[in-house]
């Protein structure tokens, strides 16, 4: 069983993003051998395009070790294409299942 920390970010704001990446980043200084992602859901998919996701932040978690993920059905309930998000930024197909799933497989779960 892999264990690991699955921040969900729903905030409307690339503020909640910027939150998510420093809780990410001070997690990773207790858990540093745990895999470590953030989940972006909702409207807050869109600060994952290359035209708006700061380059400080893909750096960060980069340099942190964190995947940044966005939810595919939010993509197309907003006509973002995913050729569009920032270089690095993982899709899953639906975040509620990809939720779901990393829970069974003994992911600890944070809401943001």
């Amino acid at each position: 069983m892999t264990h690991g920390l699955i921040l969900h970010v729903q905030g409307p704001t690339l503020d909640s993003l910027a939150g998510s990446m420093r809780i990410a980043a001070n997690a990773r200084t207790e858990l540093p051998d745990i895999p470590i992602e953030i989940v972006l859901q909702g409207a807050l998919v869109a600060a994952a395009t290359v035209n708006v996701m700061p380059q400080a932040l893909l750096a960060t978690a980069q340099g942190v070790r964190v995947e940044i993920k966005v939810c595919a059905n939010s993509l197309r309930s907003q006509d973002i294409d995913v050729s569009d998000l920032a270089e690095g930024i993982g899709v899953v197909p639906a975040a509620v299942s990809h939720l779901a799933e990393r829970q069974w497989q003994g992911w600890a779960y944070v809401r943001i």
